[in-house]
């Protein structure tokens, strides 16, 4: 064991002294560094740490001319392809020799992918700029140009603590966004540190979502793209990524069974499967930059932003004052949150399956338990109704009868059904049998018009046999007639 580990110990001091050896050896060949290092400017005292030189590129890696001359003409000469410092779009593309070529990067012994150009040129910053001929950001916007350092360094401004204030830099600025969106908020930083990702961000934890977890890195694309990590359609599996993650939630203590909830929902089922982008996702009900679980008492005001009506009936119901002293949320008390399932008549009444018999029994909120009963009978009541008046219709209009008018009539009984099922939230009997009962009455009617129609079509299917008979009876008689003429002797 203990050879072992000085095998190892032995393997690490090598590598060490390796890269010591190679940092020596490009620090001593470039001449640039150390001409510059003499004049104590930040861009030489940055790269000293940069992750560039510590791989044994020099100055002129990116800048080009000798590095091992120290003659300032030759080395800066355009015979040794001096280009000075990258303007524009040539920042990127002098960076992209290296980080667009496998063999390259290869080389180097990196596994940092090798699409990040191409990525960016087809981002949302890589759209041409204000200033013409270039795109809106360079590699070095994001990176820095000289004290460059993995992504996974504390001190890089893109790792994962420090990335909300590096894109804050500009989409906090107004007077920078106005020139190319001024459509789109400034304050998603300060919206972001309300959050409970940027709370704990804040604290110095790395693994909450920052703005490359939702938005993509290279890759970001406008909300509006359907290849956008963020479009409605791809936000719930991009939420997923760490929210469906066992152990990256273990330490917070939050369920990871909310995509599978979701995908399964009435929300879930009209996004992903029918692709009904007026359907919610999560942000709709937690937020964006300020994402947070709604609380007890914002649950309502939360769903109500869709479903007003609703909302609004509950709030003047007498359950309102119940939940509140209760202190339970409102819609998620009998919808849920994630796996809000459909609507149904079932939800409705005293049977087991019925939320209101979750609270009331014949032996406890006796009041309630008797309007939800009432309420049940006068909706099945209605369907009832409904459902044979529609099967009178159908069976005469198939049998050619002129029922267009009933027809009519009918879409208003069903206007009844769907306006009750939101009335219940007023849990009011009264309020109910207003709408409930004139439904009823036109169902009533619609049954007597359908009826009145198959009566009308038997009338004439009897008068049509008997005229047919009457018919076939002088047809026959006048042929027997005719016949016995015949026969008779002139």
């Amino acid at each position: 064991m203990v050879l072992v580990n000085n095998n190892v110990l032995a393997i690490v001091l090598c590598s060490v002294l390796a890269l010591s050896t190679a940092f020596v050896t490009a620090q001593a060949q470039d001449q640039c560094l150390t001409c510059h290092s003499t004049l104590e400017d930040n861009a030489s005292a940055a790269f000293k740490g940069d992750i560039h030189s510590r791989k044994g590129l020099t100055c002129a890696s990116c800048h080009g001319g000798d590095a091992r001359s120290d003659d300032m003409e030759k080395a800066m000469g355009t015979a040794a392809g001096f280009i000075g410092v990258p303007k524009g779009n040539a920042v990127s593309e002098v960076c992209a020799r290296c980080h667009s070529s496998s063999e390259t990067m290869k080389g180097y012994r990196s596994n940092v992918p090798v699409s990040q150009w191409e990525l960016l040129k087809a981002s949302v910053h890589g759209k041409v700029s204000t200033a013409g001929g270039e795109q809106i950001l360079q590699c070095t916007t994001c990176h820095n140009a000289h004290g460059i350092v993995p992504v996974a360094d504390p001190r890089s401004p893109v790792h994962q603590r420090n990335a909300v204030k590096t894109c804050g830099t500009c989409h906090g600025s107004a007077s920078y966004m106005r020139r190319y969106n001024p459509s789109l908020p400034v304050d998603q930083v300060e919206k972001y540190r309300t959050s409970v990702h940027g709370v704990l961000n804040a604290r110095g934890d790395a693994k909450v979502a920052e703005c490359a977890s939702c938005h993509g890195s290279h890759d970001i694309r406008p909300a509006s793209d359907v290849r956008s990590k963020v479009h409605p359609l791809n936000l719930p599996m991009t939420c997923a990524a760490c929210h469906s993650d066992v152990a990256r939630m273990k330490e917070y203590k939050i369920p990871t069974d909310q995509y599978e909830k979701f995908a399964e929902s009435v929300h879930g089922k009209a996004l992903l499967e029918k692709r009904d982008l007026g359907a919610p996702a999560c942000n709709d009900c937690h937020g964006n930059h300020g994402a947070v679980p709604p609380g007890v008492q914002s649950i309502s005001n939360v769903c109500g932003t869709c479903h007003a009506l609703n909302a609004e009936l509950f709030t003047s119901s007498p359950h309102k004052k119940a939940f509140d002293v209760a202190k339970l949320p409102e819609c998620e008390t009998c919808h849920g949150n994630h796996e809000i399932i459909a609507t149904t008549d079932n939800l409705l009444g005293v049977s087991p399956e019925a939320v209101c018999s979750n609270c009331h029994s014949p032996e406890t909120n006796v009041k309630g338990y008797g309007v939800a009963r009432t309420m049940r009978a006068l909706i099945d009541s209605l369907e009832a109704l409904e459902g044979t008046a529609a099967g009178l219709v159908s069976e005469a209009e198939q049998k050619g009868m002129e029922v267009g008018e009933a027809k009519f009539k009918l879409r208003d009984a069903r206007q009844a059904r769907l306006q009750s099922r939101t009335m219940v939230h007023a849990f009011d009997e009264a309020k109910f049998e207003e709408v409930v009962r004139p439904g009823m009455a036109i169902a009533t009617v619609v049954m007597g018009e359908a009826q009145a129609a198959l009566d009308d079509y038997v009338f004439r299917r009897v008068g049509l046999g008997l005229a047919t008979l009457i018919i076939t009876l002088l047809t026959l008689s006048l042929y027997l007639y005719i016949k016995r003429i015949e026969r008779s002797p002139r």
